[in-house]
Order: C-alpha cells, then structure tokens, then sequence
C-alpha cells in the first residue's frame, strides 16, 4: 500500500513535521484503528490542521448570530447567501491569507484573490465586487515597504485580470505586524436565489470531476504552514506559497457559469486550502458519503508526481465537480471548450469510506467522519492578560495645530497610491469607489444597489476585545448607514495569534461575544468568514484584528450623497454627542500610549437611532454629504470632508477629547440651507448641533486657527506615497 516510494514506517519526527501534536497522533490512531500509510499522515495532518479543522474555534464561533429573514445559506459552505428579493441573492466571503502573502507577497496576495473568488463563483454567482483589509508593521521595519509593494501588487494583477472590480478596503500599520503582515479579502456575487449550488455529493453512483488548470507541487503542506507561527526559517517555506494565474481563473469561472446553466451538476466544490483532499472530503461529509479517487487520472502539469503530492497540492484554479451518471460528456464539451483540463477521476460510494487507489492499487482508505467529525476540538484554558495601563493626562498645549500630524499618520493619510492599482470601474456599475465611507455598486438592470465596507481596529481591540469588536460591527453598519444602506449580513474574518497561550484564546473569545452581541442589537447575521491563527513571529504576536465585511442593500434612484464638501453654502452639522474617548486612539498614538486606556463604548440605541436618521436623510434627498466619525475623530473627519478643496468655519473646539475622540455613534451631515426644517424633523432623537457652513479654500475653526486647505491636502495625500517611495518622512508619524 505504498506506491510512488513514499515511506511507510511513521516516525515521531514525521509525525512533527506534519503538525500533529503526540496526543492528537494517538487520537488519529484510536479512530482510524491502526497506523496510517505516510499518504494518510499528510491527509490528516491536513484535515487536522487549525486552517482545515477550526479545532481551536468551533466551540466559540456557535455563538454568533448566523440566521435572519434574509438568510438563504449560513456558514458551512464555500460563502453565505442572501436574499435580496425579486429573485436575487447576493453570496459573499472574507478570508484571511497572511502567512504565504508574508513568505512570498505578490503571489501570496494574488491567490488569496483568487481562493475568494472561487468561494463564491462555485455557489453559481457572478462576483461583483473585490475589498481588502491589510495590515503592516513599522513604516521604519525594513520589509514593511517591499511587503507593501508586493502585497498591493499580487491583489491588483489578479482582481484587474478576473475584470472584477476592487471597490473597498482599508490598510492600517503597527508594529505587531512586523512579522506577521495581514491579507484580508473579501468577494461578493450576485446569484439567482433559486440557483445555487453546495458542495455536496448526491446518490451513489455520481461522476466526480476534476476541471481546471493541472496540478503541481506548489503549495503542498500550505494548511499546515497556515496553522504554525512563524519562527527562524520562516523563509524557507516559500514552495508552500501557491503560483496564480488568472486568465485560467477567468477561464474556469466562464466555464463553471456556463455549465451551472444547465443541470449536470449535482454538486461543486472550489480547491482550496489541502486541495484534493479537503475539497473531496468535505463533499463527501456534507453529501454523508463515500468517495473513491482515482489519482493516476488527476491532470498534472509536472512530471514524477506522487499521490502524496497531489492529494496536499494547493494549486490554483481548479473545482471538483459531481455529475450524475450520463451527463459525463457536457463536462468534456464545456470545459474543453474554454481549453480546460478536465477529467473524470472517480465516483461516490455508499461505505461512507474515502478512498484514493494508484494505478488500481488502494494508498487511502479513511472513513470520511474520521476526518471531519472526529477532527480534534479544543476548549482551550483562556485567562485575561495582565490589565493594560490607564491613559495618562496628555500634555499638549496646542491640540489644534497637530491636525497636519493627524492627517499625515499612516492609518489616516491618502491611500489612493494603493487603490488606484485596483480597477474599481470595470463593469461599469460602481457608482461609490474606494476613499469613501462605504462603496455602492449597483445591480445591473434593477434599482437595487449594494453597499461594500470592511474595517478593523486592532488598537481597540487589544484595549478591550469584547467592547473594541462590538465597536467595529457598529462603525461597519454605521458606513453603510453613510451611503443610504441598510446592513444585509456580515463576514468575518479573525486574525490572531498562537491560541495555545490562554491570553490570545480568551482575547479571541471576548471579541467573538462582542461580534455577538453587536450583530444582534444591530440586526446583523453572520453568514460566513474565515479564522486565522499563529499570527506570531519568534513569540510575538499580532494585535487581536478581527477584520470584518459588512454588506448593506439599497433601493431606489441612485443615492446623491458625497463624503466630501461639494460646494460652499452648506450647512454643516454633527449627529451624535461630543467626543471624549482617546483610548487607542491615533490622537494617543502619536504620543507613543496607544497600548493605554479603554476604547470607546457602543450606545446600540444611538447607533440605530442614528443610522435609521441617516438613511431617512439620503433616501429623502436632504443631505448633500454624510461621514462618519472614526480614527482621528471630529477635526479629521471635518478636515476629511474638505480634501476636495472646499473649506468653511465652523465652531469647533475644546480639549483632544472633544477633537480628536474616537467615539462611536457620530456623523458628519451637510445640506443646503433650505433643507434645514426637513432635516431636523428626519433627525428627531439624535444629537443634533450645528457647526457651521462651508465655503472658501480655508477650514477655519471658531477660536481664529485656520489652515489653508490645499496645505492639509498636500499632507493628506502626498505622505503615504513619500514614504513608499523615498523612505519615511519627518511628516508621516510611525506606527
């Protein structure tokens, strides 16, 4: 039972290599009955793996809200569904590639596009929309900018070649992320709500597929590398990365749409992370099958491949796919069309037992529940870490003037240098690109539109993960609020560190509770998303950032409402109370106690009463702007709204707090004066206080500081790409 050479007696030392603890060796062997071939280690060390298994998370993520009117299919699958009536369903996912986007950027990046858009064109759904959330260390550490290049790089050659489009995202540094970079993305697809398809088996007898490009020996063991932490020779597993390409990627997702128009397919499922092996197993789990492979028939596009290599191969761009019997040749025809590789590799059983044989002899036979239900699941210990000190009185004798050096800090300033890589206009239906509080993209040939936002807050989070998480589902909602949406459902996908140390699992399981609670008050299901854990380096971990992707519906005419000042003669207001919270901070930051303080509480109350207004405001027309208050707070934001060159005064002042806290439930409105009594009636119940009116090329505040706006504009802009290019400038502050 040993074809292909590989060895058969099992080592303590193989055993480690592939990942599995000496315990869960003995639990392997107390339900598979006896010793694994070597074939079958690399399946379970897989199958097993934190990335393949959620062993460390499963217990936690059952409590979050995952159902709601809207709901056509919940976690599980390749990515959730909505339902956004007249037929439609929008189908969406968020998920983390970090670890091989660190190890290799460019390609790292570009198939972390690639699995996502895959996730949701196997459910049968046209994507639509692109978003990442990235994170970076120290604008001084010597990777951060090859990282950065070759991180924005790998995202925009593989979306712009798949002509869909990047509408949103978000990048935030730290020095947390020194070892660790993060590469969040997100993909969303429009589906006819009674056409989509699972990843499942059928009856006995169904045809198994293979279709896409060939396999070769990248990526092999890349679960595995994705559920470690980093450490000395991180480098050296780079051939864990996998190679992109994305003209075979738009060929398969031609392909599969094409054959999804008829009813050959019974089931469908995207070759991801493990790739065979994970990919047929849990087919064959969700259908309560067997399945046998045959792996001599698999495409290969190296030569001397063994079933070892091509079970654990993570290549790109490939689906398996189950037919039923008889319909064997529109596969051919299809996929040979869009010049394909494309092979019938086997069938389903009935034994419940997953078989792969090699040129007819047997070198796999696990039955199936063995490697998804019995897979370890750890109730980890979990112990709160030693408690954060408290913010000290910040001395600045001019909070004022430091408005340039807010504007110029790498989590506030100008990322157009990224997103202008992206194409966000391909497709001809964004009407609300990236650089706003949220993107609108419309459906076409309908008068509904979809509202894209993803955020993080790694600073508040590591004050408070229950009350930082809680805020980061409030700001989502309340973005989408800023563009007239009303939230549909969320992905999440949480970034953290080794679990095995009780502070990273109880940091990971407070803000589970508070994604929980906030996406109940707020009315949010989760429908999907995506855990990433061992985001450490040498022992150093990562701030606790659990990205999360809101999607939110519109409908009607195409919502008139901007970020920025459009014009002078407007009057400018501020919903929601005055600031207070500088805990984790960029205010804070600046002087080095961004680890100080507590972060800002959610009022759910004044967050709905606020983003019901808000949403009332922009259907009726009577708002010309809507932004909301986050990083950096009141005088950012204000200064915000005139980076398209119109400045105004307004009556603003008071200490940092009032300036520059982060708290949650604010939002900038501006609106011409005629529409003043419709916009206080369409706002009773918020705090509502009026600031001003814009007009001119100057913000000037009530107590005589002005500043010119093109000056804050040069700032703004220019000191991202400065750094990029030349280094970091006296006016970029470092994370």
């Amino acid at each position: 039972m040993n074809p292909g050479n590989e060895q058969d007696t099992i080592t303590d030392e193989m055993v480690q290599k592939h990942g599995l603890s000496p315990e869960e060796y003995q639990r392997l062997l107390g339900v598979l009955g006896r010793e694994p071939t070597f074939v079958e280690l690399g399946v379970f060390s897989v199958m097993w793996s934190e990335h393949c298994s959620y062993k460390s998370s499963r217990i936690h993520l059952g409590r979050l809200p995952t159902t709601g009117p809207r709901v056509l299919i919940g976690p599980g699958e390749n990515a959730g569904v909505v339902d956004l009536g007249d037929g439609l369903a929008a189908c969406f996912k968020m998920e983390s590639h970090n670890h091989p986007s660190y190890i290799e950027p460019y390609q790292g990046a570009a198939t972390g596009v690639g699995g996502i858009l895959r996730d949701v064109f196997t459910m049968g759904a046209r994507p639509v929309a692109l978003m990442d959330s990235l994170r970076f260390g120290r604008l001084d550490h010597p990777k951060t900018r090859g990282l950065v290049r070759g991180v924005v790089a790998g995202i925009a050659g593989y979306g712009n070649c798949m002509g869909v489009p990047t509408v949103a995202g978000e990048t935030r540094f730290d020095r947390s992320y020194d070892g660790n970079c993060l590469v969040n993305a997100f993909c969303c697809g429009i589906v006819a709500s009674d056409r989509i398809f699972l990843g499942t088996t059928g009856a006995p007898g169904n045809k198994v597929f293979y279709v896409g490009a060939g396999t070769g020996r990248d990526g092999i063991h890349g679960a595995t590398m994705a559920s470690t932490e980093f450490g000395e020779g991180s480098e050296e597993k780079r051939p864990t990365v996998q190679v992109g390409d994305p003209f075979q990627e738009k060929l398969l997702l031609e392909a599969c749409l094409e054959l999804m128009q008829g009813t050959a397919i019974v089931g469908i499922q995207d070759m991801g992370a493990a790739g065979l092996t994970s990919s047929s197993v849990e087919m064959a789990g969700r259908g309560g099958r067997g399945l046998l492979l045959r792996l001599d028939l698999v495409p290969m596009r190296e030569t001397g491949m063994v079933p070892y290599e091509l079970l654990l191969s993570e290549s790109q761009e490939r689906m398996l796919i189950v037919i039923e019997p008889g319909r064997e040749q529109e596969v051919f025809d299809v996929f040979r069309k869009w010049d394909l590789s494309v092979a019938e590799i086997g069938e389903v059983t009935d034994d419940g037992v997953w078989r792969c044989t090699w040129h007819g002899e047997e070198v796999a036979a696990i039955p199936v529940a063995v490697l998804t239900d019995s897979a370890p699941k750890y109730d980890r210990p979990q112990q709160a870490p030693a408690a954060l000190p408290g913010l000290p009185e910040i001395v600045d004798p001019d909070p004022v003037g430091r408005l340039p050096a807010m504007l110029a800090d790498p989590d506030i300033s100008d990322k157009q240098w990224i997103w202008r890589q992206y194409d966000h206009q391909v497709g001809t239906d964004t009407v609300v690109g990236p650089g706003a509080d949220a993107a609108l993209v419309r459906i076409k040939g309908t008068r509904k539109y979809l509202a894209y936002v993803c955020d993080s807050n790694g600073r508040h989070v590591v004050l408070d993960p229950f009350v930082g998480t809680a805020g980061q589902v409030a700001e989502c909602a309340r973005n989408l609020a800023c563009v007239g949406a009303t939230p549909v459902g969320l992905s999440d996908c949480m970034n953290f560190g080794n679990p095995r140390k009780p502070e990273i699992m109880w940091q990971f399981a407070r803000s589970v509770d508070g994604m929980a609670e906030a996406c109940r008050a707020l009315g949010v299901p989760v429908i999907s998303g995506n855990v990433s854990l061992y985001n450490e380096t040498d022992g150093v971990g990562i701030l606790p950032t659990p990205g999360l992707a809101m999607v939110g519906l519109y409908e009607g005419p195409p919502p008139r409402v901007a970020g920025r000042f459009p014009r002078g003669g407007l009057t400018v207001a501020l919903l929601g109370g005055v600031g207070r919270s500088l805990g984790g901070s960029v205010y804070a930051r600046q002087f080095g106690f961004d680890r100080h303080g507590s972060p800002p509480l959610v009022d759910y109350a004044a967050e709905v009463a606020l983003h019901d207004a808000l949403r009332a405001l922009i259907g009726a027309g009577a708002v010309e702007v809507a932004h909301d208050l986050s990083d950096g707070g009141l005088l950012v934001a204000l200064a915000e709204c005139c980076m398209e060159g119109v400045g105004g005064i307004f009556n603003v002042g008071g200490d940092a707090g009032a300036l520059y806290g982060e708290d949650h439930g604010r939002a900038l409105i501006a609106f011409a004066p005629e529409h003043a009594v419709q916009v206080r009636a369409l706002t009773e119940g918020v705090s509502f206080r009026e600031l001003g009116h814009t007009g001119g090329d100057v913000l000037r505040l009530a107590d005589t500081h002005g500043y010119a706006v093109a000056e804050l504009q040069a700032v703004w802009r220019n000191s991202f790409p400065e750094w990029l290019n030349a280094g970091a400038v006296a006016t970029l502050a470092t994370a």
